[in-house]
């Protein structure tokens, strides 16, 4: 079993119905969601486009997928989150956008914000205690030779290479996008999440990813509010 700490919005937040429906997957239910109507790739392309993204449900990481460490029990790592949740003040990125990062679509701040960068090295920081390391074979399944240095360090010491200065916020829509309609898969994108680009989005809250078993699709255990201040943290 795995967990993870994700961004999402709420389950009810129309960008997280919207996502979910894209998707279809939704993270918060465990279930499948139909597929929009309004979009002109028929649904067995849709399901190829979208189903590496889709395992692990709309979100963001933010601390990525690990084993407990041994003396770590899941009641404790959940009492963990709800106490972080509650002395961290939720923030707003100025502005999201759509980008291609590589192969796939995402959504992503429009600029850098160092406000998000401290928040998402804070939680990797905090939660590092309750980690196991990596076995061999989840080191040789991120390719550590195609890493940078500094990233193969920040995989071995931190459990992810995309840490830290490293960390770049983005919110999967898409597994690599190639072949012929590739053009008509991104305009369906652009089109569909067309609405949700080019104004704040909030970072308001947290989800605790679990996935159960190897393989299986990510499911949230809780979504806690970020509802306190830093100042009072113990």
């Amino acid at each position: 079993m795995r967990y993870a700490i994700y961004f999402t919005p709420p389950a009810d937040d129309p960008l997280t119905v919207a996502a979910s429906r894209w998707l279809g997957y939704d993270a918060f239910t465990g279930e499948e969601r139909p597929y929009p109507d309004n979009i002109a790739l028929p649904a067995g392309r849709m399901s190829a486009v979208t189903a590496a993204a889709a395992r692990y449900g709309f979100h963001a990481t933010i601390k990525a997928p690990f084993r407990l460490a041994e003396n770590i029990s899941p009641s404790a790592l959940e009492a963990t989150f709800d106490v972080f949740c509650r002395n961290r003040k939720p923030f707003s990125i100025p502005e999201i956008t759509l980008g291609q990062l590589g192969k796939f679509y995402a959504l992503i701040p429009a600029t850098e914000d160092e406000t998000l960068q401290t928040f998402a090295a804070d939680v990797v920081e905090h939660f590092e205690p309750m980690r196991a390391p990596l076995l061999n074979d989840e080191i040789a399944r991120r390719k550590p030779e195609t890493l940078t240095e500094i990233q193969r360090d920040y995989m071995v010491r931190w459990g992810y290479p995309y840490v830290f200065d490293e960390f770049r916020f983005h919110m999967t829509l898409t597994g690599p996008v190639t072949g012929t309609d590739a053009h008509v898969i991104e305009t369906a994108v652009q089109d569909y999440f067309g609405p949700y680009t080019g104004r704040p989005l909030e970072i308001g809250g947290l989800g605790l990813f679990v996935e159960a078993r190897r393989g299986a699709p990510f499911t949230i255990k809780r979504w806690q509010p970020l509802s306190g201040a830093e100042e009072q943290e113990t």
